[in-house]
């Protein structure tokens, strides 16, 4: 998958929390959303805050496929709010290959 169809597809599933994502998709929107509001962080934080609102949802909905993937909950995006630890399990799990098959794969 490349850079512009992770983007698109994740744009196009802004709200689906159901079915996978893979490894590409969840990685290439990462950078796309990392370097974007970057970019407008040095426009105005106005801008950053708006670029920030409008991928939340996308990037949750990205988050739990991916999950998904890997055969886990979308609930445990939860262990974001735990520092250190919890975000430390959640990239190990955003890295780690799909599982086939699982109770998620209905689609990816």
């Amino acid at each position: 998958m490349t850079f512009g169809e992770s983007i698109s597809i994740c744009f196009s599933k802004y709200a689906t929390f159901e079915g996978r994502a893979t490894r590409s998709e969840y990685w290439w929107f990462f950078l796309f959303t990392f370097l974007a509001s970057a970019a407008s962080g040095m426009v105005s934080e106005a801008v950053s805050g708006l670029f920030s609102l409008a991928v939340l949802l996308p990037s949750l909905a990205v988050g739990a496929r991916r999950l998904h993937d890997t055969d886990r909950s979308g609930w445990f995006l939860l262990l974001w709010f735990i520092p250190i630890i919890g975000w430390i399990i959640l990239i190990v799990w955003a890295v780690q290959e799909g599982k086939e098959p699982n109770r998620f794969s209905s689609a990816v």
